[in-house]
This record gives structure tokens, C-alpha cells and sequence, in this order.
């Protein structure tokens, strides 16, 4: 189980806790605001919570909204969730060496639970994957604890957005700060020469292809910026380490 005695017990889940807990409220700002999003596009109760529950990504719950909302076809919906989304395929494969002691099962839940926060101060915490038993368990005790600070932060808001999404004015402007929880975020994450210039090519090409339907401008940004960024990366990084500063 994933909140064991022994895992609770462990001082480095105390210390994903900690690590955690300052982002918690915007964490819950942002699932607030896509709690609400959703109701307010017409989603019923029950289908807003099952998205919450069931998806638990909050960029790609935001993209797929408009595109429900304006009857887009579910392989386009799909789509844009998976571009969206992409990022956690290289955050598996980075965790990869780091769970592949655990069974599968629990392999698949820590996947669910994955979100860009608690990936990002992990990875800062431990550089180099467990080489025995005991750190096995210090590594996942930290990875639940961020998790633990995450997961109730995101569901617990996104629960409140939804239970009164109808007694909060549009004159809010809450989907307005749904876009500068994304743009800090991206931020955040912008730490490389080559992911500055990725976010560079996926907003132009979003600009430029503003005019198809359906959102698809979003999806074309993506895969342009990836397909892009990787053949730049290796025609001219030659040291992957260059790829860091």
C-alpha cells in the first residue's frame, strides 16, 4: 500500500511532504479552476467528476474541454490529450530504472500518480536511480509523499470547483488564471536552450495555424515543436549533456 505504516514512517516521506506542501495551494487553484471549467461547459456533475478522477491531468482535461464542448470528434479529442500529454512519456522513461523493482501493478498506479511538481522535485532530489533495499524504500517513501500533497491538493479542489461551479461568476476570470497556472509552469520547466526554443515553435506554429477547426492549431504546435526540436537535437548535440545548459 501506497500510504503503509512503513512508508508514512520513513523521514524521507516527511520530506516529499514538506518539499510539496508550499505548491499545494497552486495546485489547487488550478484544479478549482478546472473543476469549475468543466461544469461550466456543460459536462454534467458525474461526468466532471469521473474526468477528474479517472484522467487526473489537468492540461489535458483543459485542452479537451472547447473540444467536447464543440462536438470535435473523439479522435480528435484523443489527440490532442495524447500531444498534450506527451511529456510523461519522457517522464516514464526517466523513472523507469527507479521503479523497475516494484511489480507491475504498482509500476502502473505510480504512473497515474506522476505529475509534473512531484516528477520534477524527485528527479532534483535523487540524480541516480536505488542501489539497495533501503533505498529502494527511501526514494518511493519521498515519491508518495509528493504524490500525497498532489494528489489530495488536485482532487480535493477540483471536487469544490465542481460542487459550485454554478455559483461562480464568469466575471471571475477564473479561465484566465487557468492560463497563467500554464504559462508558470511552463516557465518552470523552460530550464534548456532547446526547450526555450521548443516552446518557441510550438506557440509560432499555434499562431500561424490558428485558423484550422477544432482546436487543431494546438496539436500542429505540438507535433511540429517535437518533430522539430528532435531533429535538431541530433543533427547538432552531439554530448546529451549539452542538451542541459
Amino acid at each position: 500500500m501506497f500510504l503503509s505504516s512503513d512508508i508514512r514512517r520513513r523521514p524521507t516521506f516527511r520530506e516529499g511532504v514538506a518539499q510539496m506542501a508550499p505548491m499545494a495551494v497552486g495546485i489547487g487553484a488550478w484544479g478549482l479552476m478546472t473543476g469549475v471549467a468543466m461544469v461550466k461547459s456543460g459536462m454534467s456533475v458525474i461526468e466532471a467528476l469521473a474526468m477528474t478522477f479517472l484522467v487526473y491531468a489537468g492540461s489535458s482535461q483543459l485542452a479537451a474541454i472547447p473540444l467536447l464542448v464543440a462536438g470535435a470528434p473523439a479522435w480528435v479529442i484523443l489527440a490532442t490529450g495524447f500531444c498534450v500529454n506527451l511529456r510523461f512519456v519522457v517522464f516514464s522513461l526517466h523513472l523507469r530504472p527507479y521503479l523497475m523493482h516494484m511489480p507491475r501493478w504498482r509500476r502502473m498506479v505510480h504512473g497515474y500518480l506522476t505529475a509534473d511538481l512531484s516528477y520534477a522535485t524527485f528527479t532534483t532530489r535523487y540524480a541516480s536511480p536505488p542501489t539497495t533495499r533501503d533505498e529502494e524504500r527511501a526514494q518511493e517513501a519521498f515519491l508518495t509523499g509528493g504524490y500525497f500533497i498532489t494528489w489530495c491538493s488536485w482532487m480535493g479542489m477540483s471536487t469544490v470547483g465542481i460542487a459550485l461551479a454554478n455559483l461562480i461568476p464568469q466575471a471571475w476570470g477564473l479561465g484566465f488564471a487557468g492560463v497563467l497556472s500554464l504559462v508558470g509552469i511552463l516557465c518552470s520547466m523552460a530550464t534548456t536552450r532547446l526547450r526555450i526554443l521548443s516552446a518557441l515553435i510550438a506557440g509560432a506554429t499555434a499562431v500561424a495555424a490558428y485558423a484550422l477547426p477544432l482546436k487543431l492549431n494546438i496539436v500542429t504546435g505540438i507535433g511540429v515543436a517535437v518533430l522539430l526540436c528532435f531533429w535538431l537535437e541530433k543533427q547538432f548535440v552531439r554530448d546529451p549533456a549539452e542538451a542541459d545548459r
